[in-house]
């Protein structure tokens, strides 16, 4: 969900004190086009952005809509003021989280060639105040938001395990969560993953490991009912469907949400 003080804060750091440019009198329209193919996301924090004005949006593509150059991805009628003072903030958002989906949306359709069960997840590598933003995004593209903080999963990384070992950060953590909530525990050996399995993990992370590691792991954990398996740790675009062939339930990246390119979008006032 979209809030007011969230628009608020983008407006103020857009407008400023003292907006010039934008004192445009009379009616206007305007129309949100995509300038290069992708998905579409971030068109509900757009559309948040003139609502607060009270420009009207028509015409909405779904999120998650592949689009080709040219295309439009909505239309607006209102205030030209009003108009030309939300679309920079509009093209940046919708911009920004249509990247993240098209780079999903690659990642899904590459790992798919070689899986169609393997899901493949963001992680907490998010722009701070853009999280939920984001995170829609990598939905759109096809995605699965992994946890969404640290409230959602417990993780046991490698800093909790060299404080307390292993199957000892396993216990500290497992006492202190609800039945409702899973522990992630992450390995970086093919012979730590049983072990994490045996102390109690509901899902093992498998941390920069080689694709062919990654598989000895998935196989050692085969006799591990309900365990999910999931590779993380520097996987790209390129490798991304070696370690969906390896068998492992979820993939991982962080480079969905901290390197997707901006969607090149473009805002242009008229019929």
């Amino acid at each position: 969900m979209i809030t007011d003080a969230q628009v608020e804060r983008w407006l103020r750091e857009d407008v400023g004190h003292h907006d010039v440019t934008n004192q445009v009198p009379g009616e206007t329209s305007g129309r949100l086009v995509a300038k290069e193919s992708g998905v579409v996301a971030g068109l509900e924090a757009a559309t948040a952005v003139f609502d607060y004005l009270d420009v009207a949006v028509r015409d909405r593509l779904a999120e998650g809509t592949a689009v080709e150059p040219g295309d439009e991805l909505l239309r607006v009628y209102g205030p030209a003021r009003e108009v030309l003072r939300g679309e920079r903030v509009a093209v940046n958002l919708a911009g920004h989280a249509s990247g993240i989906a098209t780079r999903t949306n690659a990642a899904v359709e590459r790992a798919r060639t070689e899986s169609e069960a393997v899901r493949i997840a963001a992680t907490r590598k998010t722009t701070p105040g853009l999280r939920g933003l984001e995170k829609r995004a990598v939905v759109a593209g096809g995605g699965d938001t992994h946890r969404l903080d640290l409230s959602h999963m417990v993780m046991v990384k490698d800093n909790h395990i060299a404080e307390m070992g292993l199957e000892g950060a396993v216990e500290q953590f497992r006492e202190r969560t609800s039945f409702a909530t899973k522990l992630d525990v992450e390995v970086e050996s093919v012979d730590d993953a049983p072990r994490a399995a045996e102390a109690g993990a509901d899902v093992v992370l498998l941390d920069n490991m080689s694709p062919a590691e990654t598989r000895q792991a998935v196989e050692a954990l085969a006799d591990y009912e309900g365990v999910l398996a999931e590779a993380s740790g520097g996987i790209t675009l390129e490798t991304v469907a070696d370690y969906a062939a390896t068998g492992v339930d979820v993939i991982s990246m962080g480079s969905l949400t901290h390197s997707a390119p901006t969607l090149d979008l473009s805002f242009r006032t008229g019929d």
